[in-house]
């Protein structure tokens, strides 16, 4: 997958999982980032549990990215607070 294809899917990943974590996004580069730190995450956890991991730009590979940018998020307001951004 592109770097491109990496910043789109990250940004959603992100976005879509600060709106299921804390109802707000983080801002631009933070979901970026989030999204991006979750679909490595994501996918790491799915191949834990002998799922396959992120595929490409696709739904699947979406979902994966947002089930670990949920859990980067939850991590990150453990770490550094509810108001941290």
């Amino acid at each position: 997958m592109s770097i491109f294809g990496w910043l789109i899917l990250g940004l959603i990943a992100g976005f879509i999982a600060s709106k299921i974590v804390s109802n707000q996004g983080q801002g631009f580069f933070l979901n970026i980032g989030l999204g991006i730190l979750g679909s490595v995450v994501g996918g790491y956890l799915f191949h834990f549990f002998g799922a396959s991991a992120v595929t490409g730009l696709n739904i699947y590979s979406m979902f994966v990215a947002v089930v670990g940018a949920v859990v980067t998020l939850v991590a990150y307001h453990a770490l550094f607070g509810r108001n941290a951004s």
